[in-house]
């Protein structure tokens, strides 16, 4: 049993085509096939960009971490410049209090 198909051809004269129904049937598979194969592909991609959303997030709070320590870095480097002197201080009385001591020992 065939059907009949009419068709535009360039220039608008009309064609009469005949077609067989296992033709019919596997231009039909063909299609299944190939839209199968789409959305196989559309589902591979939709995972890949989940995959790269979650990547991207991990990355900004590694990112934000990094931040993060970088300032406490830096804001203990600011504390130690503003503590040397006093450490320094310390250490000079101790420095002195060692060496009236050695001469006191010295002087015994």
């Amino acid at each position: 049993m065939g059907c009949r198909f009419q068709t535009v051809k360039p220039g608008g004269f009309k064609s009469d085509t005949t077609m067989e129904f296992s033709e019919l049937q596997q231009i039909t598979e063909s299609n299944s096939r190939s839209i199968q194969a789409l959305a196989d592909r559309i589902a591979e991609l939709t995972f890949i960009q989940q995959e790269a959303i979650e990547e991207r997030r991990e990355l900004r709070e590694a990112t934000l971490r990094l931040v993060n320590v970088a300032e406490g870095i830096a804001n203990l480097l600011s504390s130690l410049d503003s503590d040397r002197p006093t450490i320094l201080r310390k250490l000079n009385t101790i420095e002195n209090k060692v060496d009236r001591l050695l001469e006191s020992l010295g002087d015994s």
